[in-house]
């Protein structure tokens, strides 16, 4: 058996973009005055976690919620494709009310999980998990016995935490994707575990991802 990889996992803080409930997916939306703070939140309450290595999205958010826990532990940060959210497509840039407007069929779709749809333009449901989790799998497959953090996004975070807990990608959630929350999994063996989920008590509450 391989020594466990401890992954300390982050959704990137707040963006104005999260407020007014508009899909950012791969476009390159900079934190919000509360995400910064969130991120320098986030942080100081990483400094006794020993960690060894950081990983991160290399989208502007992840990537500066990323820099801030480099600052404060003086470990550098690799940006790696693999953690991007998801490509909506044309999606990107509109809230839920314009995309049921103009593609209702397509946001059906969407709100019931179908694992092979995507927005055009965009990801199928099923592809995007597959990057996303084996980007994971690879770090935590390179630091056998050390403790990582992975800054990305909310769609990520489900992602991983289906795989952790092996709920089916069409399953309902029922679990948080707050904004610069901790949550903490382990990898032995090629699998992942989950240890905790949405640790918010470094911050004064916390906005869930409604699009993951």
């Amino acid at each position: 058996m391989n020594e466990a990889t401890r992954l300390v996992v982050l959704r990137h803080g707040e963006t104005d973009w999260n407020v007014g409930q508009r899909i950012q997916g791969q476009l390159d939306i900079g934190l919000n005055g509360v995400g910064r703070w969130q991120a320098g939140r986030a942080a100081a309450a990483l400094l006794d976690e020993g960690l060894q290595a950081i990983y991160s999205s290399d989208l502007a958010r992840a990537a500066d919620t990323a820099a801030a826990i480099s600052r404060a532990t003086g470990l550098p940060v690799h940006p790696e494709p693999g953690l991007r959210e998801r490509g909506f497509g044309r999606f990107e840039g509109l809230t839920f009310a314009e995309i049921q407007q103009r593609w209702p069929e397509d946001a059906l779709r969407w709100r019931r999980r179908d694992p092979d749809w995507g927005a055009e333009g965009g990801e199928r449901l099923a592809d995007f998990y597959g990057r996303a989790v084996a980007a994971a799998l690879a770090i935590a497959a390179r630091h056998p016995g050390q403790t990582v953090a992975l800054v990305a996004h909310g769609g990520v975070l489900d992602c991983l935490y289906r795989a952790a807990t092996r709920i089916a990608l069409d399953a309902p959630r029922t679990w948080m994707l707050g904004n610069a929350s901790i949550n903490r999994l382990l990898h032995a063996d090629g699998a992942l575990a989950l240890v905790g989920w949405n640790d918010a008590g470094h911050l004064e509450g916390g906005r869930d991802d409604v699009s993951a």
